[in-house]
């Protein structure tokens, strides 16, 4: 889930507390202590989804990466032609 996807969402669940306290009756304090602690709680849950996806992820190193690079670039390059430190490979 993106950023804004969330801070939206975050919006919308924030007003619908504020919207139920206020129909329900409740102090403007009640009002603000449900929608700080609605904030936490959804806050705390957005951290630990993030924090469990970077958790499951699998890391690639570097030399993977790398090597990806390489044999992607060697593709491209025509049969025949060589390499030098002054041409380009775009």
């Amino acid at each position: 889930m993106s950023l804004p996807k969330f801070i939206i969402g975050m919006i919308f669940a924030l007003a619908i507390v504020i919207g139920w306290s206020y129909f329900d009756g409740a102090s403007a304090g009640t009002i603000l202590l449900r929608a700080i602690v609605c904030a936490v709680i959804i806050q705390a849950g957005y951290f630990l989804l993030v924090f469990a996806m970077i958790g499951r992820a699998t890391p690639t190193s570097a030399d993977k990466a790398r090597e990806a690079d390489r044999g992607t670039i060697l593709n491209k390059v025509a049969e025949g032609e060589k390499l030098s430190a002054r041409r380009s490979l775009h």
